[in-house]
């Protein structure tokens, strides 16, 4: 069917729509991909909104987050009508679209995770049934929440060969899916786990010591100096030593250890620290990647990615090398997942979050009525 993917990741720089035709499986056909923004104010809401989540002990009300939540739906339902008017596609055809909604506390270790945004609420606004809350059943039964889009990645990765690959997602928090050499598509050769902050830190660094919304390129970071003993003892957590599969917020790392370095050298340093825990992370893969996929804005950072290949020792290479559309391939993830929500397939894996069984996740609504999970 043709569906519907949205996500707002952790960077929260825009919504990202994709539409795509997929059965849920092997089959995936890109129709149409958009981008929309978000405005400084709005960015500023939203970190506001996770700064009150995380004060709290559980999701729950909220007047100030329920505020942004129902904006956030509002723009999601904007960029919804915005990308099918691009691909020509009127809403009756469309079976399914899968709303991520916007991550502003991730805790599963306390057995909650929590994204705002009103899938019901959605639904009634573009007149399409609707798939949200995707990670609430995993971590339920048992599961970290995320990541949930390595089930797309072996999807695409079923056509690339056996070689032994790694799909790395850098957004605001880095994850990576490995694939080992036995039978790609095999639930016994793959995994899946957080790595560490992706682009996160070095964003909050540069917009706090540079104005800059991001390190463009990394031309920031090249410019510095990378102090080493920072890069270990940021390194120094019982965290990275974990097995996977294992999952953080975006929150869960702070810019204390490169305090009173230069603007330049600072974004150096993260950046080697992002790179760096990519390498720990590797590790943990039963078969090590002969290469890396990269996906992600973290993508088009040229230091980042230089860094990714000296520190893995293996090269790491945008995804657009096989073909694929780094910055549409998380929203994608989420039009198949929700496929695969109506279709009741499983959308995580012992394997990808640690959840105790294979489990379909996440809410359906049509209309304003929410059909349950």
């Amino acid at each position: 069917m043709l569906a519907i993917g949205l996500m707002s990741g952790t960077s929260m720089d825009g919504i990202d729509a994709a539409l795509i035709d997929t059965d849920g499986e092997a089959h995936v056909r890109r129709i149409a991909f958009a981008t929309t923004p978000y405005d400084e104010p709005f960015r500023d809401r939203l970190r506001a909104a996770c700064a009150a989540a995380l004060a709290m002990d559980r999701p729950g009300p909220n007047p100030g987050i329920d505020a942004v939540a129902e904006e956030l739906t509002v723009r999601h339902a904007g960029a919804v009508m915005a990308l099918l008017a691009e691909a020509g596609v009127a809403t009756a055809e469309v079976g399914v679209t899968g709303f991520h909604g916007q991550t502003v506390a991730h805790r599963p270790a306390s057995g909650w995770t929590w994204q705002i945004g009103d899938g019901a609420r959605l639904a009634a606004l573009i007149g399409i049934t609707t798939v949200s809350d995707f990670r609430s059943a995993d971590v339920a039964h048992g599961g970290q929440g995320a990541p949930l889009a390595p089930g797309y990645h072996r999807a695409l990765v079923a056509g690339l060969g056996p070689e032994p690959v790694g799909v790395l997602n850098l957004g605001g928090v880095g994850n990576l899916t490995w694939f080992g050499r036995a039978a790609i598509g095999a639930e016994a050769a793959w995994g899946s786990f957080d790595t560490g902050p992706g682009n996160a830190l070095i964003d909050d660094w540069v917009r706090a010591e540079a104005g800059l919304s991001h390190d463009e390129g990394g031309a920031l970071a090249a410019s510095g100096t990378v102090h080493e003993e920072r890069v270990a003892a940021m390194l120094d957590l019982p965290w990275f030593d974990l097995p996977g599969p294992k999952s953080l917020d975006r929150a869960d790392f702070g810019l204390g250890a490169v305090r009173g370095l230069s603007a330049a050298d600072g974004a150096a340093t993260l950046t080697a620290f992002t790179a760096a825990t990519v390498a720990e992370a590797l590790r943990h893969a039963a078969e090590r990647p002969h290469r890396l996929l990269v996906t992600g804005g973290g993508r088009h950072n040229a230091t980042l990615m230089a860094m990714l290949a000296a520190r893995t020792g293996v090269p790491a290479l945008p995804v657009e090398a096989v073909g694929w559309n780094g910055d549409a391939l998380e929203a994608e993830a989420f039009a198949w997942l929700a496929v695969r929500v109506l279709a009741g397939k499983p959308t995580s894996w012992p394997e990808t979050t640690g959840v105790r069984a294979a489990v379909s996740g996440g809410l359906v609504s049509n209309g304003a009525v929410r059909l349950g999970r």
